[in-house]
């Protein structure tokens, strides 16, 4: 991961995610009640900042090692920051509960991609309506975190 130096840059939407996320040992009320929360940390391609930024995560039933993040941005026309920061990279620092660890980052493709996509919203039908407002424009990335 690049050098990172001083406090990381959290977005004020995030902030109280971020928070809540930290006192409550990874879990976060309200909207995102009963989600399994990861912070990742990153840092800017072209600002060199680093940032933090929260996504909800699906376990790996296979490999206790790996989550998956989605890059939905909500079903917006393009992909979040944090996807080009961490793809760039190939490596990231993440908190998951109370551990802080760092991570390989990879993007899953094809079937695999449509599976993995397909299993979280039929978890949580918000990235179901994701994918919808999406269609013909982009394919919703994700990208498997595994712990180094």
């Amino acid at each position: 991961m690049p050098e990172v130096t001083g406090s990381p840059e959290i977005t004020a939407p995030t902030t109280e995610i971020v928070e809540q996320f930290r006192a409550n040992a990874g879990r976060v009320g309200g909207y995102f009640d009963g989600s399994t929360m990861v912070l990742m940390h990153h840092v800017g391609r072209k600002s060199r900042k680093h940032f933090v930024s929260p996504a909800i995560y699906l376990p790996d039933p296979a490999d206790d090692r790996t989550i998956y993040v989605f890059a939905t941005k909500g079903g917006a026309p393009d992909n979040p920051a944090w996807y080009h920061n961490l793809v760039e990279a190939g490596e990231a620092e993440v908190e998951v509960g109370t551990e802080r660890y760092l991570v390989s980052v990879a993007e899953v493709t094809g079937a695999e991609r449509d599976r993995i996509y397909a299993e979280q919203a039929a978890k949580q039908s918000n990235f179901a309506e994701y994918e919808q407002k999406t269609v013909g424009i982009r394919t919703i990335p994700v990208l498997a975190l595994t712990r180094k």
